[in-house]
């Protein structure tokens, strides 16, 4: 009996430590790929949007929210500082709707759970859109935000397309779901 709790402590403690470690992990990609954009004409694309989608994706709701808003957050306190709450919320929340409406999906089912990623992705790049148009608009004053904001719209949808596209790529071509359930200890 008790090497039964005994084994089943250390699985715990394992899990958790793993936990922490990819969430970290996440956050520290997040963090660097938000450090630098890439330019195209009339402004850049960052590729944080992708990492904040994969981990959506691939993590529990927490965690999630820990990549996307505290990662987005600290990214933007260490490069640019303006808009690191509007980060905080803005991808905090879309990281955290992904995550709630794929955690619960059934994963085994490939083709099922791939268009519920795509429709969750596709709603958190929409929440993004939505919170840095008006987010901006705040920051900058309510007249030239909004028009900066508007001149900036193009570039927002494409870098949450981006984020969609790149994370489902990830996720399912590249194999880090099957990667994700083998680490898995239940």
């Amino acid at each position: 009996m008790e090497a039964t709790v005994s084994k089943n402590k250390r699985l715990k403690d394992i899990n958790k430590v793993r936990w922490i470690t990819i969430t970290a992990l996440f956050m520290g990609l997040n963090i660097a790929m938000s450090s630098f954009g890439v330019p195209v004409p009339g402004g850049h694309l960052y590729l944080c949007d992708i990492v904040i989608c994969t981990a959506a994706l691939l993590l529990d709701p927490l965690a999630a929210f820990a990549v996307g808003g505290i990662g987005s957050f600290l990214g933007d306190m260490i490069f640019y500082p303006a808009p690191m709450f509007v980060s905080l919320v803005t991808h905090g929340i879309q990281a955290l709707v992904i995550a709630l409406i794929v955690y619960k999906a059934q994963k085994n089912d490939h083709k099922k759970f791939f268009v519920t990623a795509l429709t969750a992705t596709l709603i958190g790049a929409a929440i993004m859109v939505t919170g840095y148009t008006f987010g901006r608009a705040y920051i900058y004053g309510r007249e030239a935000g909004m028009a900066g904001s508007l001149v900036k719209l193009p570039y927002e949808i494409a870098q949450g397309l981006l984020g969609v596209a790149g994370s489902l790529l990830l996720c399912f071509k590249g194999g880090l779901i099957k990667l994700f359930k083998r680490m898995e200890l239940n």
